[in-house]
């Protein structure tokens, strides 16, 4: 994986994407080693961003690496008109690796075409964002003591979230099964799905938590994301669809846990974060690790 851009996690096979996860473990063990102290780390950030940004800067920190980059399309010359090509290769030139998000789905994968250094593909839209993939990973690997054989439950906005579409297609390796739960307008992509009957798995589609709660592992709720809507209409019309309180979790099973890739707005109440199911926030601190195996795995 040396010297390799990760854009999607298709890019990754079961047994890459396990060396990661286990590289991850010695990382969260032994955080500060700087073994990156000669590398440069880019962080082009056209589309806002707080953990995904600072958990890459806080990891490439921590292995001694020097960050530049922008975390506002608005401070670099995108906003006088260069387009990404002249930016990927600008600053490539100053950069060992550039971690790039950006709103336009498609865009990550062009930018490794043209680079000339490895590119990490911090989201490109509603497409994909192979890196918070990982986390999830992790995160669910630490609190269930395995990946295998698992039952997953996705809630909210399946269609425009990229980290379910990334995680959906990486968790199919693995043989889980999928419970589906979001409004008619905000269903899993076609495409993801036809990938987990590809894999022979089984998808079981729900309107409510209540009907999926005690059957689950991992109850993996989203952010129903204004910003992907061209409609402000039908925004309004799903934005509070599912609210996670903490009475619905009475009948979920022993080893349940609370999952959110974050920024949360309604979608989980307060009431939650004190529960033994809660673990989004330990997710992101996961973030760190998972971020630094990646690094020292491409740029070593």
């Amino acid at each position: 994986m040396k010297g390799k851009s990760l854009i999607s996690i298709n890019d990754y096979s079961k047994s890459e994407i396990l060396q990661i996860l286990d590289l991850a473990e010695g990382f969260e063990k032994q955080p500060r080693q700087p073994i990156l102290s000669d590398k440069v780390v880019s962080t082009l950030f056209f589309e806002p961003s707080t953990r995904t940004r600072l958990s890459f800067e806080s990891a490439a920190n921590q292995l001694g690496a020097r960050v530049i980059g922008f975390s506002d399309a608005g401070t670099s010359s995108a906003k006088k008109g260069e387009s990404l090509k002249d930016t990927i290769l600008t600053v490539a030139c100053y950069s060992d690796v550039i971690v790039m998000r950006h709103p336009l789905a498609g865009s990550a994968r062009w930018a490794s075409e043209v680079s000339p250094v490895p590119i990490i593909n911090a989201g490109d839209g509603a497409n994909q964002h192979p890196t918070q993939c990982l986390l999830d990973m992790y995160s669910i690997r630490k609190t269930q003591g395995k990946l295998d054989k698992l039952n997953v439950a996705f809630v909210g906005d399946l269609k425009y979230g990229r980290t379910v579409h990334s995680l959906v297609i990486a968790m199919c390796d693995f043989d889980a099964t999928f419970h589906l739960i979001s409004p008619a307008e905000l269903k899993l992509p076609s495409y993801v799905k036809q990938h987990i009957k590809d894999k022979n798995l089984e998808y079981h589609q729900y309107l409510s938590i209540e009907e999926a709660i005690n059957k689950v592992d991992i109850l993996y709720m989203t952010r129903v994301q204004r910003e992907r809507f061209a409609d402000p209409i039908e925004y309004e019309n799903v934005k509070n669809a599912y609210i996670l309180t903490k009475d619905q979790l009475k009948n979920c099973k022993d080893n349940l846990k609370v999952l959110h890739p974050l920024p949360r707005v309604n979608e989980i109440s307060e009431d939650v974060d004190d529960m033994p199911q809660a673990y989004y926030f330990q997710q992101a601190q996961n973030g760190v690790y998972v971020r630094q195996a990646l690094l020292a795995t491409i740029l070593q």
